[in-house]
Order: structure tokens, then sequence, then C-alpha cells
């Protein structure tokens, strides 16, 4: 009865989309991510250069997945993909102690464009079954999370190959955009 309502439901006043920008820094795991989000697996991926798009259903909610190439090269356009942006999953290699200051940079960058002001942030502390990765508390203190105060915002351990941890990132995102109205 429920599935019917909901079909029904939907087929009178539609479901609406929403706009998610997948951004982080080469070599994240974005697009590894965004695969394993829509295909529930892991395939073999080249650098994206520019961005792709995917659809993706979780929880009731359709969503329009824009995969940001992360190159220094194509950071400075990631604006121009923010605009209707519902919500951001910034995604951070927790094996790239090298990079953390210019990870932050890029973060709070993001986070402060007006285009995003109520979205919610979902950062994916990626590489989780790496040894010697940094711990999701390791990773929110370096780059700084609590000083994203306009922003509600969550950081939650994943490993985009193996999926383990995107469900929790996906239940806290979708209950962040449904509460959104």
């Amino acid at each position: 009865m429920g599935v019917a309502f909901s079909s029904l439901w939907g087929s009178l006043f539609g479901t609406k989309e929403l706009k998610i920008c997948i951004l982080g820094l080469d070599n994240a795991g974005k697009t590894t991510l965004t695969y394993q989000m829509t295909m529930g697996q892991a395939v073999a991926t080249a650098p994206t250069v520019g961005s792709n798009t995917e659809h993706f259903t979780f929880k009731n909610l359709r969503f329009l997945l824009w995969d940001v190439g992360g190159q220094a090269s194509l950071r400075a356009s990631w604006t121009q993909y923010l605009s209707n942006t519902d919500a951001v999953v910034f995604v951070f290699d927790s094996t790239d102690r090298e990079r953390v200051q210019l990870a932050r940079e890029e973060l709070h960058r993001v986070a402060s464009d007006e285009q995003i002001a109520k979205a919610p942030i979902l950062l994916f502390a990626n590489k989780q079954d790496v040894a010697g990765c940094m711990t999701p508390a390791d990773i929110s203190e370096a780059l700084s999370l609590t000083s994203l105060r306009l922003q509600n915002w969550h950081i939650q351990g994943c490993s985009a190959l193996t999926g383990k941890g995107l469900t929790e990132g996906l239940d806290w995102l979708a209950n962040s955009l449904g509460a959104k109205g």
C-alpha cells in the first residue's frame, strides 16, 4: 500500500531532483565514490577532466551527482558548478598528509561561497582501509571543520573501494536534506 501511494504521489507531484556537487583534490577518490554510490561497485577510473554526472536514488531522494575534477587547473572553476546546489560532498584522501593545508583552503573557499550558504556539507574521509591513514577526528581538526559555522556539516570515514561508510554518510545527507524542507 505504501509503495502504491508513494508511486501515485510521485506521479502526481513529481520528485524533486537534488543537485549534489562532489569535490575534492585530485586522487581523493571522487569518481570511485560516485560509481560505488550509483553502481554499488568500484570500477577502474581515469582522472576526471571537467565533470561527470550521474543520477542516484537514496531513501526516496533523487540526486543528480556532479563529480567535478580536482586537478589544480580545474579547482578554480568549482564555483561555476555550485549554482542551485543542494549539498556538497567533499572527498578527502585520508593518506594525503602533504596536501592537508591545500585541501583545507579549497574546502573553506567552497564553503564560503554564497551559492551554498544553506547547503549541508558531507566530508568523506576516504581510504580509511589504508594502513596509517589519518582518522576522521584527525582530519576534522586538520581541516578546521569546527570553523565552518554557517553550514551543517558531517565527516564520515569511508572506503570508496569497498563501500564501507558510504551508507552512514548518505543517511546523514538524506536526513539533512529531508529536514531542509
